[in-house]
């Protein structure tokens, strides 16, 4: 951490020497700083043993203890024809999420959050390159800029970060389209020779209504393909709805190596969020995730050598806000689990559901 603290430091240095030589001359050149934490407690009523929740989860995810979920420490560098993001983190989110990023034998790379820097080629044409934030989905790793405390499944198990390119072209003011290269499926390190592709499109009508499309495809032992689709839908005053419709394939592959068609898994998601003042919100949320043979969700090991298949699981959750001030959140949430078979554990062995209540306080500035 002292290293990075440092790298942070001489960056920062770096683009405020830049700023003071003005590197572009039609916009002035900001530096800009931030900082995030979230500060939670869950209780977890299968009482998970010694207080790890599930391993799909990634945030949130200790059980009856006061813990740092995540913070975040940020610079930013913006110009007219450059700009670039430099974050670090730690937290429960870091240390499971980011439990494969190791490069030999260090563990450094797990606490940037973000590291990357940008070049516009044209009007309205930027290259981005680096550890970036994914491309996939409306959840953020900042709990604070989510309509719930919690995670979704969606986002637990889609990619929170990539590494790469990221060719980016707004068209127009309603329609931005991108392109990227990727070391793979949420990762830093690279594990192999191949590389993934993705794209976006973000569409807007009107000033109210946000269309996404989102694609992957990349080698995963397997040849994986994937597509998320969301909506954010704001028709009401006042009232918000986010919806959104995963949908990935992944090649079967015989012990022998050949190809034997595809295995399937899809996650249906809605989010409601009611918004009376600048102070309240509430918002209820319900999804399904649908992965029967454990391509993205691990089939879960009940002890014994005995695992329990397949993932086939509904979430309907509610959440309450409190903002004493703009850039503060006080929040509790309430969440049940209820899977088609045995995937959860409770005293060593399989049950079909799991309940939580979780609080938190989180700031940004």
């Amino acid at each position: 951490m002292k290293k990075l603290f440092t790298a942070a430091l001489v960056l920062a240095t770096s683009l405020n020497a830049f700023a003071q030589t003005g590197i572009d001359s039609t916009q002035t050149p900001k530096l800009t700083f931030g900082a995030f934490a979230d500060v939670y407690y869950l209780y977890d009523f299968n009482q998970p043993a010694e207080r790890e929740r599930p391993g799909f989860i990634y945030a949130h995810s200790r059980h009856n203890e006061i813990t740092l979920n995540n913070a975040v420490l940020s610079a930013a560098y913006t110009a007219d024809r450059v700009r670039g993001n430099l974050g670090l983190h730690t937290g429960t989110y870091v240390q499971r999420n980011y439990a494969a990023e190791t490069l030999n034998g260090s563990e450094v790379l797990k606490f940037i959050y973000q590291a990357n820097a940008g070049v516009r080629l044209a009007k309205g044409l930027w290259l981005d390159a680096g550890i970036l934030p994914s491309h996939i989905g409306y959840e953020s790793a900042l709990s604070i800029d989510n309509s719930t405390l919690t995670r979704s499944m969606m986002a637990d198990n889609t990619p929170y970060y990539e590494t790469g390119a990221k060719l980016t072209w707004d068209l127009s003011d309603k329609l931005t389209v991108s392109g990227l290269v990727l070391n793979g499926w949420q990762r830093i390190v690279e594990t192999d020779d191949n590389k993934a592709l993705g794209t976006q499109i973000q569409y807007k009508p009107v000033a109210s209504v946000l269309l996404n499309s989102s694609t992957f495809f990349g080698k995963e032992g397997a040849n994986r393909y994937f597509h998320n689709f969301y909506g954010v839908f704001d028709l009401i005053d006042k009232v918000t709805i986010m919806a959104a419709f995963d949908i990935g394939w992944q090649e079967q592959l015989r012990a022998n190596g050949e190809r034997d068609g595809f295995d399937t898994w899809y996650n249906p998601n809605l989010i409601v969020r009611f918004k009376p003042t600048d102070k309240f919100a509430i918002a209820g949320r319900v999804e399904y995730y649908h992965d029967p043979n454990n391509l993205i969700i691990p089939a879960t090991d009940v002890g014994g050598g005995n695992t329990v298949g397949g993932f086939q699981t509904w979430a309907p959750s509610l959440n309450m806000d409190y903002f004493p001030l703009s850039n503060v959140a006080l929040r509790l949430e309430g969440k049940l689990y209820s899977a088609s078979n045995g995937v959860f554990i409770q005293e060593g062995r399989p049950v079909k559901t799991s309940g939580l209540v979780a609080a938190s306080l989180a700031f940004k500035f």
